[in-house]
Formats: structure tokens, C-alpha cells, sequence
């Protein structure tokens, strides 16, 4: 499954898409790996992890099933459905899709996650999928949902950062470096993965984009209506990488409107730029004003947010004041 050969009928067809299931599942490997790459994620597993833990330990069967499903190379296919319909799908929706998959589809799932062992005892029982869907939901409940506001604007901010690659440079733009590995080749091919499967042609069928604020990714498919490439936001927008503006912009601009500045290399709302920053709103709002006007950055709407990302002349000042050497 390592290259998709589409054609043009498929890219027209193809859109971004939030899913709620997709980072339920993203967040639900998270918790099952609980391995952190920056502070922040740790304070994060620190507060979240126990709590999964004993949750799982309530129900071996479910925990079988990740054991099984997941960490193997390849993840059993009932976990992580395709999305379906238009807009953004509602969780419960998604989870029933989980939760009526026939048994014996999900324990094929699982056979072909393990590379073709045999299942362990535990997980020879019909109700794999609604176990299942009943730990999915547990997390959305738990972790996801009270967080759901804040990475939902994340989501949307990503959305608009990557249709604004491909309106810039295309799909070759757009596409590259969704998630490691994951590579437009042109002439309608995109390598999604590395396996060393035969090409899987698609031509005519929609591809989905969809984005997750955890580090994960993985790609699926409801054949031959839809696949999907699901891939971790940029870092910029989970609070992974902060790099300071450059002391030339600070003199030039002002501490605070450079932070922003520097910011909007990916689109980010009001709120979001509160967060990073520390600065009441109205403050915000009076510095993108004046960014705005210079012609430094530029807005559009995503759902419910108003977002903001630097303009060419504001890349280009950016770039120049990190080149700039200080006078001796």
C-alpha cells in the first residue's frame, strides 16, 4: 500500500476533513505508547496516562485488542474508518461504525495487525467491536472532548495553512511531508507509507485528508468509495516548536508584534495567538490591526474562527531579519 495512483477526477474530489474519531484514535495511541517528545506532552501523559490505565485494566478485552491492534506495523482496520459524509462528522456516528463491525471482520483485522499470528484466547469472542468502541468513547469523554474547543481550532487552523499550499504551489506543495514517508511524486502518484506493497490505483475515488493534533498518523480506506491519509498538524500549532523572533524584528516592530509576526507562519486564531503569547486579546487584536494594514498578514474564516498567516512581504521580512547580524 506504499504508493496510490490517482487521477484527476480523484484530486478534484478531494478535501480536508476533521474527524473526531480520527484524533480519538490519534490520542488513544498516544495514551497506549506514553512516550513524550517535549515537556508540554509530558505534563500531559503525567495527567492523563494513570487514569487510562486503569480504565484498561478494567477491561482485558479491549486491552487485548490494542495490544493486538496496534504497534505491530500495522494497525487492524476496524480501529480506524475511513470518514464518511460531508462537514465534519458527529463521534457518535463514527463510533457506531466501530461498534457494528461484524466479529469476524474484526478479529481478521487483528490477525492481519499481528502479521498473520494466531489471536490469544482472550479475543475469541464476538463482542470485540463494541468493547472496543466502548474504550474509544472513554477517551473521548475523558480526554478528548474537554479539549475538543481548543483542538478543534488547531485542526481548522491547519486546514487553512495546507489549502493555502495548495493554492500556492500546488498538490506537490500541499501534500509533501503530511506525515513522514508520505511524498506527491507527480503524474499521479503519492507515496503514502513505506510498505512494500504493489501500487493501489484509486482513480475515482475520494481522497481524504485529516488532520490530528497528536504526533500519529496512519492512512485507511472504505474501498473503493474513499481513502484517507491522516497526519499530525504542523508543530507550531500543538506548541512543539517556539522559535523567538529575531532580535532585528523586535527593534523594528516591537517585542510583541514581532512574536506575532513570527507566529503566523501557520495561520493561528486570536485565541490561539493569546495562548502562545500571553497577551490580553485586546492587545492581540491591536497588533494584528496594525499588521494588517502593512499588508504583513492576511485573514480568512475557517468554521467558527477568523485566522490569521503572514503574507509574502511578511515572510520575506521575517526571513530577512533572521539573517541580519548584529553591528559590533
Amino acid at each position: 500500500m506504499g504508493l496510490w495512483l490517482l487521477d484527476t477526477d480523484t484530486l478534484a474530489r478531494s478535501r480536508f476533513v476533521i474527524s473526531p474519531l480520527a484524533e480519538t484514535v490519534a490520542t488513544l495511541f498516544g495514551l497506549e505508547d506514553a512516550v513524550a517528545t517535549h515537556p508540554a506532552q509530558q505534563r500531559w501523559l503525567d495527567v492523563h496516562v494513570p487514569a487510562y490505565r486503569e480504565r484498561a485494566g478494567r477491561d482485558p478485552v479491549a486491552a487485548a485488542v490494542m495490544r493486538a491492534g496496534y504497534g505491530h506495523g500495522w494497525i487492524a482496520d476496524f480501529l480506524i474508518p475511513a470518514p464518511v459524509g460531508e462537514g465534519t462528522p458527529r463521534i457518535d456516528e463514527e463510533l457506531h461504525r466501530v461498534r457494528t463491525t461484524p466479529a469476524a471482520s474484526a478479529r481478521a483485522d487483528l490477525v492481519t495487525a499481528l502479521g498473520g499470528k494466531p489471536l490469544p484466547p482472550v479475543l475469541h469472542r464476538d463482542d470485540l467491536p463494541e468493547r472496543t468502541a466502548d474504550l474509544l468513547e472513554w477517551v473521548w469523554t475523558h480526554v478528548v472532548l474537554p479539549e475538543w474547543e481548543r483542538r478543534r481550532r488547531v485542526l481548522e487552523a491547519d486546514v487553512v495553512a495546507r489549502t493555502k499550499q495548495l493554492s500556492d504551489g500546488g498538490w506537490a506543495e500541499a501534500l509533501d511531508n503530511l506525515r513522514p514517508r508520505t511524498r506527491w511524486l507527480g503524474e499521479g502518484r503519492l507515496q503514502v507509507n513505506a510498505h512494500a506493497h504493489p501500487p493501489r490505483s484509486i482513480a475515482g475515488a475520494q481522497l481524504l485528508l485529516v488532520p490530528v493534533t497528536p504526533r500519529s498518523g496512519w492512512v485507511t480506506w472504505d474501498e473503493p468509495h474513499r481513502y484517507a491519509v491522516v497526519y499530525p498538524c504542523s508543530g507550531v500549532l500543538t506548541g512543539q516548536e517556539d522559535r523567538p523572533a529575531p532580535d532585528a524584528l523586535r527593534a523594528l516592530l516591537g517585542p510583541h508584534r514581532a512574536r506575532a509576526l513570527t507566529l503566523l507562519s501557520t495561520p493561528l486564531s486570536t485565541s490561539q495567538l493569546v495562548a502562545l503569547t500571553g497577551l490580553a486579546l485586546g492587545s492581540v487584536g491591536r497588533h494584528l490591526k496594525v499588521l494588517l494594514n502593512a499588508g504583513l498578514v492576511r485573514r480568512r474564516r475557517a468554521g467558527r474562527s477568523v485566522l490569521y498567516y503572514r503574507t509574502g512581504a511578511g515572510d520575506q521580512l521575517v526571513e530577512a531579519a533572521r539573517d541580519v547580524r548584529p553591528v559590533g
